[in-house]
C-alpha cells in the first residue's frame, strides 16, 4: 500500500530554506515537499508560463481537462526567483491552510 506524504505546519522549518534557494538542489525534507506540490491533481494546479523567454513569467492554473487551455491569471514577474516563491506560497497555502 502505498502511503502519500501529508505536508502540514511540521514542515515548515523548509519554507525558509526554499524562500532563499528556489531553483537549485534542495536538502531531502524540501524535496519530499516539493514532490507533493508537484503532483497535485491538475485541476487547479498553479503554474507559470514564460512569456519572454528568460524575462517574464505569467502566473496560471491548469484547468486539469486535456486540451483546454490554461487560465493565465494578471500577475506577472520579471524574476523567476519571486515567481517560484509566489507559487510555493499559494501552494503551501492550498496543502496546509495557512499562510506563509
Amino acid at each position: 500500500m502505498l502511503t502519500v506524504y501529508k505536508v502540514g505546519e511540521q514542515d515548515r522549518r523548509v519554507v525558509e530554506e526554499f524562500l532563499r534557494k528556489p531553483v537549485g538542489h534542495h536538502s531531502p525534507e524540501l524535496q519530499r515537499v516539493l514532490n507533493v506540490f508537484r503532483s497535485e491533481p491538475l485541476a487547479g494546479k498553479y503554474v507559470l508560463i514564460c512569456t519572454v523567454p528568460h524575462r517574464e513569467w505569467r502566473l496560471a492554473q491548469l484547468s486539469g481537462e486535456r486540451g483546454k487551455s490554461v487560465k493565465e491569471l494578471d500577475v506577472v514577474f520579471t524574476d523567476l526567483g519571486e515567481a517560484e516563491r509566489a507559487v510555493f506560497r499559494l501552494r503551501w497555502k492550498k496543502f496546509t491552510g495557512s499562510e506563509l
